[in-house]
């Protein structure tokens, strides 16, 4: 191969810093649906919120009647000498109802806090949600970026290659110096280094997508523009104040957290309650010894009434709880303000990012420029005698940085938006179009399901894993297809 071949192949690898790939492939909104429906953080967070769903119900069942039958058998195995009458055996059934009516506002606020803390996982699973998305974009670009890097570096081993060639043939003829043979020689070596860990990278990157994704990448789409960004950090602050799912969580865990306040109060309060009680008795005739027949072998009673509970003295309990809850509805009173300092500084820092990486792009897009002008007047003028071999590898080199530089910036860009959208709260899957070909999981669903339910014998269906294993995924490779080197 001469060196204008490897040359030409090097310029037409330029194309992969679009990020581009052949049209038969995966695209990031079908990495984004698998990782949706298949991911096991995923799933674990949303079997979380059902656990936390439960508290609704729970809580509930404190102020809702109860009902209890006890039977007792008894063998009066020991007589007293002086109980002539007493009996030999007794079967007792005892049936108990109680209906709370007054609580002190226990059970009200208890209930009302399970609702808080319900809404404040659904927005916990928001953010489990946009962050799975990130980390799913960032594994997407992390392929496509590695994927263009293997083939640079693959170039570049090529072109240095044939100027090892080159050098030593111009080395027999005696027209470069064993110095210019071995400064190819080095260069080379150092460029095989350095493909092997682009090689190694890209295996690393394509594992961490089937981790994420549940699948392995087969020739990954360039990614579509990110809609929704702001033109202002400004505007990005605002829209995160409105919509970022961690924010809303600690806001509604505190407003829970004001609610536990009143129920620890209300252990100061009086409680009433109605009962009716109802005992059936069977001596099996028994009762009486010698006269029995005196006696009625079974009976019967029923009572009914008000009790009403008027805690005097507690040694300090009611106060001491109300005190710590007090405490803690400071704590997350605090932590309001600390999610929302987080999502202020974390905004204002993506934002700058993702301005930076645009303006890497531009820097690295007019430094490739210059790196081709530079390295085909290098070339020429060492062709003529006026430039040494080291001077066109280090064009060579710099060119290669450039095209490098210029795939990070893309990939950086594209990470940084989207981590931005995540922040702003519109990184979730109805904001990214996910619905289409199927339904998204809405956690009201299940909240609404089980909050009135009063059925002890109600169950779910038994416990399964919904995500998948990657166990028959084959290994992953540094393996890039011929389609992806444009100028073959």
């Amino acid at each position: 191969m001469s060196a204008n071949g490897a040359l030409m192949r090097l310029a037409g690898a330029a194309s992969l810093l679009a990020l581009a790939a052949p049209a038969a492939a995966d695209n990031l909104r079908e990495a984004l649906v698998n990782a949706y429906n298949t991911n096991p953080t995923l799933q674990s967070a949303r079997a979380t919120q059902r656990a936390v769903d439960e508290n609704v119900p729970i809580q509930r069942a404190s102020g809702l009647p109860s009902v209890d039958i006890t039977a007792t058998h008894i063998e009066f195995v020991q007589q007293s000498a002086n109980a002539f009458t007493a009996p030999e055996r007794n079967l007792g059934v005892v049936a108990a109802v109680l209906v709370p009516v007054y609580s002190g506002g226990a059970v009200r606020n208890a209930i009302a806090a399970a609702k808080e803390r319900v809404e404040a996982g659904q927005a916990d699973l928001r953010n489990s949600e946009s962050t799975l998305f990130a980390q799913v974009v960032a594994a997407y670009m992390d392929v496509l970026r590695t994927e263009a890097l293997v083939a640079l570096a693959t170039n570049n081993v090529d072109v240095l290659r044939t100027n090892l060639e080159a050098t030593s043939d111009r080395f027999q003829i005696g027209d470069l110096t064993i110095t210019d043979v071995a400064q190819s020689r080095a260069r080379l070596a150092v460029a095989e280094g350095d493909r092997q860990s682009a090689e190694a990278n890209l295996i690393a990157a394509r594992e961490t997508y089937i981790r994420l994704v549940g699948q392995a990448p087969d020739g990954l789409d360039a990614p579509p523009p990110l809609p929704g960004l702001p033109g202002t950090v400004g505007e990005a602050i605002v829209t995160a104040l409105e919509n970022n799912p961690n924010l809303e969580a600690a806001k509604l865990r505190a407003e829970a957290a004001g609610f536990d306040t009143k129920a620890a109060g209300a252990g100061r309060l009086p409680t009433v309650g109605v009962f009716v009680n109802g005992q059936y008795s069977d001596f099996y005739g028994t009762l009486g010894g010698p006269v029995a027949a005196n006696f009625a072998q079974s009976e019967k009673t029923a009572n009914a009434g008000v009790r009403v509970t008027i805690p005097l003295f507690q040694g300090g309990l009611p106060a001491a709880r109300q005190r710590q809850a007090g405490a803690r509805e400071s704590a997350a009173l605090e932590d309001v303000i600390a999610a929302e300092r987080q999502i202020i500084a974390e905004t204002r820092a993506t934002y700058a990012n993702w301005q930076a990486a645009n303006g890497v792009i531009k820097s690295a897009q007019a430094a490739v420029e210059a790196a081709e002008l530079s390295l085909e007047g290098v070339r020429a003028e060492n062709s003529i005698g006026n430039r040494q071999i080291l001077d066109v590898l280090n064009a060579e080199q710099e060119l290669v940085q450039a095209r490098a530089q210029l795939v990070t910036a893309r990939r950086n860009a594209y990470v940084a938006g989207f981590n931005l959208l995540a922040l702003m709260g519109r990184a979730e899957a109805r904001d990214l179009n996910l619905d289409t070909g199927g339904v998204l999981y809405d956690p009201q669903v299940n909240a609404d399901r089980v909050s009135s339910k009063m059925w002890d014998w109600d169950r779910d269906p038994e416990p399964a894993a919904k995500s998948t294993s990657t166990v028959d995924i084959p290994p992953a490779t540094a393996t890039i297809g011929p389609q992806l080197l444009p100028g073959e």
